[in-house]
């Protein structure tokens, strides 16, 4: 059982009160911050909220990312840069690699992710992941995000994508990820940035500790023609209008066939896997580990571990988002268990939410009162803001009162 006890005083600067009725604080129009602290059995968690009124035509929310899928940042740069008055760091990612020498950490999330209406990346297979175990009957396609009528809502995003030649057509089986189905091909464009593709040949769909496949082949086309070929991954920008096609085992087989000179056609996008879906397409989209779901926590979620987490929550039918960080300062750093943040974002109204990367990722930012950059509001695990690939950011339009 747990308690969720308001405090007044809650400033943006978070020095505690000891009054104890509720008091938002006004971030922007539509954006209200608060902290809360959680009594569990094993001590006190505080919790950081952002409070974010979709249903204002001045409020929207948006990813944050530092320009490729492969890259970091520190959630505090990657807000200032993209003009947002709050957010929270988002999906988990592939931040170290000590099972296979010499490929480094790529530092790419998990997930699906939609930038602006735009796919930048598909979702790696289960066995790739990071993060705790997924609930039955839930995958790594589930995200948090925004759809075309400017709600938010949780749903699963599935990479549908071919590769047209003059031998026929072969499935895409990845987009920007750091790890590729076994026998695919995976494509990657300019959003994956300069870090190598190595990894993405490593680990099999069920280990990701399995070795990394021996056999791989990459193309790389410009204006639908290849123009390259290579035994193995390549790494280095990739320029708008070039694409590299990667295969491993079966997938590399087929791209052995293809030559400099022919002429190769990709199509690929991001498709809703839920029928008669409300809203349209994402106009953002992060990767997120499903928590709750019609207002119930989820079967099978990890009731013993706690830890600092971060999560994402839906209300009042999308026109409400929930963004929420835990303090991961000494007196609190006990944190809570997966099954206790899906109690917690019930208790605050969600009727969905996912749970997002935690520990030293952990971080929450707003602007306080006056100032035109933001600030930390919680206390991040590691003492000071881990770089990240990508957070939920909370925008108002400017000249907003």
């Amino acid at each position: 059982m747990l308690l969720l006890v308001s405090l007044l005083g809650a400033s943006l600067a978070g020095a505690p009160s000891a009054a104890p009725a509720p008091v938002w604080q006004r971030v922007a129009a539509g954006v209200e911050y608060r902290w809360f602290d959680i009594t569990s059995s094993r001590g006190t968690a505080r919790a950081h909220l952002l409070s974010v009124d979709l249903g204002d035509a001045r409020v929207s929310a948006g990813l944050l990312y530092p320009g490729a899928v492969a890259a970091r940042s520190s959630l505090s740069a990657l807000a200032d840069g993209a003009g947002a008055v709050g957010g929270v760091n988002g999906d988990f990612f592939h931040l170290s690699e000590t099972q296979h020498p010499g490929v480094e950490a790529t530092g790419a999330p998990v997930g699906p992710a939609v930038a602006d209406g735009r796919a930048l990346k598909a979702a790696v297979p289960a066995g790739q992941r990071f993060g705790p175990a997924l609930p039955p009957g839930t995958n790594t396609r589930q995200v948090l995000g925004v759809g075309e009528d400017g709600l938010a809502r949780i749903g699963e995003l599935a990479l549908e994508g071919r590769v047209s030649s003059a031998r026929g057509e072969l499935p895409l089986g990845g987009l920007n990820q750091y790890a590729l189905p076994v026998d695919s091909v995976g494509l990657f464009t300019k959003d994956w940035g300069a870090a190598s593709r190595a990894r993405a040949t490593c680990g099999t769909d069920t280990r990701r500790d399995a070795p990394c496949s021996d056999e791989t082949y990459e193309v790389t086309l410009r204006g639908g023609q290849v123009v390259a070929v290579a035994e193995t991954p390549g790494r280095g920008t990739i320029e708008p209008g070039t694409e590299v096609l990667l295969g491993r085992e079966a997938g590399a087989r087929e791209l052995r066939h293809m030559a400099v000179g022919d002429r190769v056609h990709v199509t690929y996008a991001l498709v809703a896997a839920e029928q008669g879906v409300q809203g349209g397409a994402f106009r953002f989209a992060v990767g997120g580990y499903p928590v709750l779901r019609g207002g119930q926590p989820l079967d099978g979620m990890d009731r013993v571990t706690p830890a600092v987490r971060t999560a994402a929550g839906v209300r009042d039918a999308g026109r409400r988002l929930l963004l929420l960080a835990l303090d991961g300062s000494a007196g609190f750093r006990t944190g809570l268990t997966v099954v206790e943040v899906a109690d917690t974002m019930r208790d605050l109204g969600a009727t969905d939410a996912v749970n997002l990367d935690g520990g030293g990722s952990s971080t929450l930012v707003a602007r306080k009162e006056g100032a035109t950059r933001v600030s930390v509001l919680n206390h991040p695990s590691g003492g000071a803001q881990r770089a990240v690939p990508n957070g939920i950011g909370v925008f108002v339009r400017p000249g907003s009162p």
